[in-house]
């Protein structure tokens, strides 16, 4: 049973509507998708319509974007209760902070003569999506500045560039106990994949986990086979479980679907963890 518990869609920064990405899990053989986008809630309802109509059991989620002492560190979160008033609350916030983030970007850049402007960004993005630093680099993409995204992330777009703006984002502590208060599975998502940018050290990790956090997505694609094995071995000691996940984003990045996968017996206990009432979507199979 193929499980992939880590995509995104056109509702953040993937390329593909969320439906269209359960339209390519099918494709890709996987049984089980999940859909992760950053800090939004919006694909859930077309790629709910999508998993039934096409047989792919769906997990619906959301990736949280924290922030510990200014590192990033995202939390995927599983099955949670979307009308949880405490997470949605943090939900918000960090969308509404991406948007002026990516108006001062934008600014930044174009005073030192990058061709690209606020109107063009967020062209390159739906209504209701979540704002990201993909959507900068679609629009350098579009203009002819640089090549592809990547390209845009290791120059003008990387963390500690000049043109960087931080946003808002919760304690990853914090964003635990709220994802577990909203009845959801929390799982930190590529924690040591330094090849992004820092990277917490094992005792935020131990905090989290004392504050509930129940798995580290240690099979990723960012994460060296090192990283894997300390993420591991991590997961182990703290009487966490692993996953293993693409992060798929359509054409935004190589990342394939079911290039690493989750065993049956994890994805039940994310099922069993969770008290939302928020099930996983059971596609008809013949």
């Amino acid at each position: 049973m193929p499980i992939d518990l880590h995509t995104h869609s056109t509702a953040s920064d993937g390329t593909e509507p969320s439906d269209v990405v359960v339209a390519q899990a099918a494709r890709a053989g996987l049984d089980v998708v999940a859909l992760t986008d950053h800090d939004t809630y919006a694909g859930w309802p077309a790629a709910t319509a999508a998993a039934t109509e096409l047989g792919v059991d769906l997990v619906r989620g959301v990736e949280v974007s924290c922030s510990e002492r200014g590192i990033s560190v995202h939390l995927l979160a599983y099955l949670v209760d979307p009308e949880a008033s405490g997470l949605l609350h943090e939900l918000d916030r960090a969308r509404d902070s991406r948007v002026t983030r990516i108006d001062r970007m934008v600014e930044l850049m174009a005073a030192d003569g990058i061709p690209v402007t606020v109107e063009e960004v967020r062209a390159q993005a739906g209504p209701g999506t979540t704002m990201g630093r993909p959507h900068i680099a679609d629009a350098l993409v579009a203009s002819g500045f640089v090549r592809t995204r990547d390209e845009a992330f290791t120059d003008v777009l990387r963390n500690g560039s000049r043109y960087y703006v931080s946003h808002y984002a919760p304690d990853p502590v914090r964003a635990v106990e709220l994802v577990r208060a909203a009845g959801g599975v929390p799982v930190m998502a590529h924690p040591f994949a330094n090849g992004r940018g820092w990277t917490v050290d094992d005792s935020v990790i131990e905090r989290m986990a004392d504050a509930g956090l129940a798995g580290l997505e240690a099979h990723h694609r960012d994460h060296t086979p090192q990283e894997r094995t300390h993420a591991v071995e991590l997961a182990a000691r703290l009487g966490l479980f692993v996953t293993g996940s693409s992060d798929y984003h359509g054409a935004g990045k190589e990342n394939r679907l079911g290039e690493n996968t989750t065993t049956p017996r994890v994805l039940a206990q994310i099922e069993e963890q969770a008290t939302s009432g928020i099930d996983v979507v059971r596609a008809a199979r013949a």
